[in-house]
């Protein structure tokens, strides 16, 4: 049976087309720090690894990796649902994310932004190329260092889905069998 498809309001297609999991910008520049939700985000290219996302200049985060040039990319789990909505809910120029939604920074190897220790993994960035960010507010990261909890086999991420809903990563179906790799 096909899907009975009609017309759909176009303002609210991310609802459907979100990409990865919800992330944690984390971002310091001249001794201020901060800490953004972001749902809008894809790689793009593996060796080296390069990550594209929005931040609008109206975000505190904009003027803070802009200024630095770097980021860290953190991924919470399900557990963290209610950090996440007050960390998106609020406003860094106003409060210290970390601190008001018991979120602990750390130290990264390579940049200065803090990861976040409760995220299962954490990606340090540096900006590689800064062409759109004045005409598409699109942000291109290399990605330098990559910290992966990898005992965590299926993690729960988030999905934003607007409106303050979310979906949750689940079920896997395992097609590896079937998978031909391919030399990048």
């Amino acid at each position: 049976m096909r899907p009975s498809k009609t017309d759909f309001p176009l303002d609210q297609c991310r609802c459907h087309l979100e990409t990865g999991p919800i992330v944690l910008v984390g971002s310091q520049w001249r001794g201020e720090r901060n800490l953004m939700v972001m749902g809008w985000h894809l790689m793009l290219g593996f060796a080296p690894a390069h990550f594209g996302c929005l931040i609008t200049a109206g975000n505190h985060s904009h003027r803070l990796v802009r200024e630095s040039r770097e980021c860290t990319i953190n991924v919470p789990t399900l557990d963290l649902v209610d950090a996440v909505v007050g960390v998106g809910n609020s406003d860094g120029d106003a409060i210290d994310k970390f601190d008001a939604f018991g979120l602990t920074p750390e130290e990264g190897e390579i940049v200065s932004a803090p990861l976040v220790a409760e995220c299962y993994a954490s990606f340090e960035c540096r900006l590689v190329d800064d062409s759109q960010i004045d005409r598409h507010e699109l942000f291109i990261w290399e990605i330098v260092k990559a910290h992966v909890d990898s005992s965590i086999e299926r993690p729960r991420t988030l999905h934003y889905r607007g409106h303050g809903r979310f979906m949750v990563a689940g079920d896997e179906v395992d097609r590896s069998r079937d998978f031909r790799v391919q030399n990048l």
